[in-house]
């Protein structure tokens, strides 16, 4: 295939000044081989499924012949407009999502959400309710003080979910909010806790992985950057009647109803982002929905669940069997702890990468998104049973 370089070459002097011109000459570019894919257990950013990363490139230098690249297209255009009307349909066809419920596209994070949830839906001196079952609930709980009266509703062992029974909900709650699957821990809710006050869910890292009935929900939200996009949007399905609620000392950008009232484009948003997002909605819905989504993740989660079972105790899973997340899998070899180094070492030769637990955890952590081929799983199950043969 012919490329064309430029080789910068002086034409002339001007005043003192040398000046320059290209000048452009053929050379033969080799076609570069297939490019090396390892498989990425990483928590997030996550694996993209290859013929999204493939439809992207193609799209990169002329989005469908408008001669221009995705990412230069303007966000007021058609082109754009085109873009992220067909990733909010998709999504709502995926999650059937009532007609009630705003779907925004936003910046800053699902961090940004645990202050722009209270700012929005509490005034100071209401009742909040946070259920903690690991690290990032904790995060939200701590945030959440700053805004409103956070009652810590139920704190967990990092390991299981105690009883609903148990939680100390409170009679005038505006809202509750738990994390529906904890990255860093390892702990999934299997199904919406059933409370009375309005239920608020961070889905960041299982959003998209199995069907939720948004209607049991005031509020989902979730990063993009786990299961269905790369980094940089933030994604919230929210109840109309929620909206319109702010504090009036609440900054524009974090004002729901700034960004519903202007379609989720009030500044420029996140194009790359919503644009990947939507190839990977339509990704989902060849594959037969949540519905059949659900059923290819419980078979990979069960391949390293059963592994880790049938170790004879080499390898141990910290979480209540009945809350295991079918996202994150965090394990360790709890006899002899200084082999963990060497596992994630050993396992990196051989294209199994980013499967380091989290600095507040340790261990081993592999995080098996919609993106993860069963054949990483297996791959990774193959060699989590020769590790243990050769040190057990």
């Amino acid at each position: 295939m012919l490329a064309q370089q430029v080789q910068i070459k002086p034409i002339q002097r001007n005043a003192g000044v040398r000046m320059i011109a290209p000048t452009v000459r053929k050379s033969v570019k080799v076609c570069a081989a297939q490019p090396k894919r390892v498989y990425n257990f990483s928590a997030g950013p996550a694996m993209l499924p290859m013929d999204v990363l493939q439809k992207a490139q193609a799209d990169l230098i002329d989005w469908q012949g408008s001669g221009m690249s995705i990412m230069e297209m303007s966000h007021r255009g058609k082109e754009f407009d085109s873009v992220i009307k067909r990733a909010e349909a998709d999504l709502r066809k995926l999650l059937n999502i009532p007609l009630n419920y705003k779907v925004l596209f936003l910046q800053g994070g699902a961090s940004t959400q645990f202050s722009m949830i209270p700012l929005n839906l509490a005034k100071e001196g209401d009742v909040v309710d946070y259920v903690v079952t690991g690290s990032w609930s904790k995060k939200a709980f701590d945030e959440g003080k700053k805004f409103c009266k956070a009652n810590l509703a139920c704190k967990g062992n990092n390991k299981s979910v105690p009883a609903i029974d148990s939680w100390k909900l409170s009679a005038d709650a505006k809202y509750v909010h738990y994390c529906d699957n904890e990255t860093i821990q390892g702990v999934e809710f299997k199904s919406a806790p059933n409370v009375k006050a309005t239920l608020i869910a961070d889905m960041s890292s299982n959003f998209c992985s199995k069907p939720v009935d948004v209607s049991k929900y005031g509020l989902i939200y979730a990063g993009a950057q786990k299961n269905v996009g790369p980094a940089g949007l933030t994604i919230a399905i929210i109840r109309e009647d929620l909206i319109g609620k702010a504090r009036p000392s609440t900054p524009t950008m974090l004002d729901y109803k700034i960004h519903a009232d202007n379609d989720s484009m009030y500044n420029t948003p996140p194009c790359w982002s919503i644009y990947m997002c939507g190839l990977v909605f339509e990704k989902l819905l060849s594959l037969g929905g949540l519905e059949a989504v659900q059923k290819i993740n419980e078979e990979k989660a069960a391949v390293l669940y059963n592994t880790i079972s049938g170790s004879n105790g080499f390898y141990n899973s910290p979480v209540d069997p009945a809350v295991r997340s079918l996202m994150n899998v965090p394990f360790t070899i709890p006899s002899k702890p200084d082999l963990e180094k060497v596992f994630i070492k050993e396992a990196g030769k051989l294209d199994l990468i980013q499967l380091k637990g989290h600095r507040s955890v340790g261990g081993m952590r592999a995080s098996i998104y919609n993106a993860m081929p069963l054949e990483g799983v297996q791959k990774l199950a193959a060699f989590m049973k020769e590790f243990a043969a050769k040190n057990q």
